[in-house]
């Protein structure tokens, strides 16, 4: 499915809308149209049965179902994954997954039928075992420099087209050393916007040991877990993490960035890809 989200019948929602407002700028009130960011909810359905209700930006749902459905740990791999297609039922959006039938039938022992908020990245956990999930630590041979945050940082922001529109949609970036940002999704939730990259990756077949993902957000544990989950070895975002982030970043093996900003990053955990670095020097 392309960007635009062909749907059969009538129903095309764009990612940004127009409206009117009353604007105050220095004392001077003008009547404007504004660009402001769309958000749908979309259903997930596994094997045809309703599993959650996202609200998204309606754009590259695919992408975000099967970013999903990995990072959740529905299935172990992209292989269990055997089918994926948007539609439109009776003027609303919905992901129709196919997965690995012993993977279904543990789907639904979860009873995870839920509605999920934008940004919501615990929505209908049960448990804490649910919800704090411990993905195995694994080890990278990346290999990184402060340039490569700083280039990162940079083609992000550049990538961000709904954002530049609206100034509310997050972004997530596939960052290669030496190319910067080569791939960006946007969702109006920062999870959904991680969840459509690690889809669109997986989609590409990309490898995932070779790169690291770029936020526009703080970094929680939730983003933490999901690219820990899926094999990526290093997060950076511009806003600051959380401690429990930091603690799983350090648990998992993940190299956390933060407040990566134009001149500027903070690195958390696991400085030793860094390779510009002094050891044991976190700045």
């Amino acid at each position: 499915m392309s960007d635009d989200l062909r749907l059969s019948g009538l129903l095309n929602p764009a990612p940004t809308g127009e409206v009117s407002v009353t604007r105050w700028d220095g004392g001077l009130i003008s009547k404007v149209t504004d660009s402001v960011a769309e958000e749908w909810p979309i259903a997930f359905r596994y094997q045809g049965v309703p599993h959650v209700v996202m609200l998204a930006t309606p754009r590259d749902l695919e992408d975000l179902a099967i970013g999903f459905t990995l990072t959740e740990a529905i299935v172990e791999g992209a292989s269990e994954i055997r089918a994926v297609e948007a539609a439109e039922v009776d003027g609303a959006l919905e992901v129709r997954l196919n997965i690995l039938p012993e993977r279904f039938s543990k789907l639904l022992e979860r009873q995870r039928n839920l509605t999920g908020r934008t940004g919501c990245g615990m929505c209908g956990a049960e448990t804490v075992d649910d919800a704090i999930r411990r993905p195995s630590a694994f080890s990278s041979d990346l290999s990184l420099t402060a340039r490569d945050v700083q280039d990162a940082v940079l083609s992000l922001s550049n990538g961000q087209a709904f954002n530049a529109r609206t100034g509310s949609i997050h972004a997530a970036g596939w960052a290669i050393p030496g190319q910067g940002v080569v791939l960006v999704r946007e969702d109006v939730g920062r999870h959904n916007a991680l969840d459509k990259l690690i889809g669109a990756l997986v989609r590409r077949n990309e490898d995932l040991s070779r790169g690291f993902a770029v936020v526009s957000s703080r970094a929680s544990y939730e983003l933490v877990q999901k690219v820990a989950t899926v094999g990526i070895s290093t997060l950076v975002a511009v806003s600051a993490p959380t401690g429990f982030a930091i603690r799983s970043a350090e648990r998992f093996g993940v190299t956390l960035v933060g407040f990566a900003r134009a001149g500027r990053h903070v690195v958390y955990a696991h400085p030793e890809r860094f390779i510009d670095l002094p050891s044991g020097d976190v700045t």
